[in-house]
């Protein structure tokens, strides 16, 4: 049995003040349509992004399938100018190829998990996506391994591995080019591309500076009190082990439930 499927508000003409003071604060995807994003969404061609790219090198990730796994890495790591790649990332098959003619590519510039602590904007300048979404509400049916599901196939899941995924609530949305998604940070996103294109992410840290960790310039961490909090928990847990399995699942589970009374908000869905 599939999730409850919703979809994602989608609102025209939205200012700034308007966004920042009644849609940002209600912490929900939001697609964000008609802004003026400049020339870019007609100008960003194959032939354009190629010559102003040039020869530098980037590092990509390259699959043979479109959904990589970054829990077993179902990738590799390579090298290529990035005219290349832009000329390789829009061909449906591939005359020079690492893995297979019908291999898939990913250029990520900046850090390792940036969903972790940071709000998002997703913004298509060209081509289009499908992006699936859920709650941080909903994290204990996601099956994470650290901060990702190991649920690949979220059309079909395997229900019988994993039959909790069922409760999640899937907010969808398509973006065309010229539109934005605001992603507000902790929520778990997977995104398909339905055709070549360029999509730019605008990341910030919008909790107070003393939340993060100083050195963490891309937010692949934690905030400061999150890992701390993680550090007690597991000290808890190998106390625990010194009694009998009996009493450490009695004594886990009033913690569990001491967390969900103190710790759990009742102020989002």
């Amino acid at each position: 049995m599939a999730g409850q499927r919703i979809s994602v508000l989608r609102l025209e003409g939205v200012s700034q003040e308007h966004f920042m003071q009644h849609l940002y604060p209600q912490r929900k995807p939001l697609v964000l349509e008609g802004i003026d994003l400049g020339a870019c969404t007609s100008k960003w061609t194959v032939d354009y992004l190629s010559q102003v790219g040039g020869k530098k090198e980037v590092k990509i990730h390259v699959a043979a399938v479109a959904q990589m796994d970054f829990i077993s890495k179902n990738f590799v790591y390579r090298t290529l100018p990035f005219d290349k790649l832009v000329q390789r990332a829009a061909e449906e098959k591939h005359k020079e190829f690492f893995m297979s003619e019908n291999e898939k590519y990913y250029l990520r510039s900046l850090g390792e998990d940036p969903r972790k602590v940071m709000d998002n904007f997703l913004i298509q300048v060209t081509g289009k996506k499908r992006v699936v979404l859920f709650s941080p509400r909903d994290a204990q049916y996601l099956y994470l391994s650290g901060t990702k599901s190991e649920v690949l196939n979220i059309d079909n899941p395997d229900l019988a591995k994993y039959p909790l995924f069922s409760k999640a609530r899937r907010y969808e949305c398509s973006l065309k080019a010229g539109d934005v998604l605001f992603i507000p940070a902790l929520w778990f996103h997977n995104v398909i591309s339905e055709e070549f294109g360029v999509g730019v992410n605008v990341f910030w840290k919008h909790l107070p500076s003393e939340c993060y960790d100083k050195t963490d310039t891309y937010g692949n961490k934690d905030p400061t009190a999150a890992s701390r909090a993680a550090q007690i928990l597991d000290r808890a847990i190998k106390t625990l082990a010194e009694l009998p399995e009996e009493y450490q699942d009695f004594y886990a589970r009033r913690m569990v439930l001491h967390i969900q009374d103190k710790a759990y908000s009742k102020n989002f869905e």
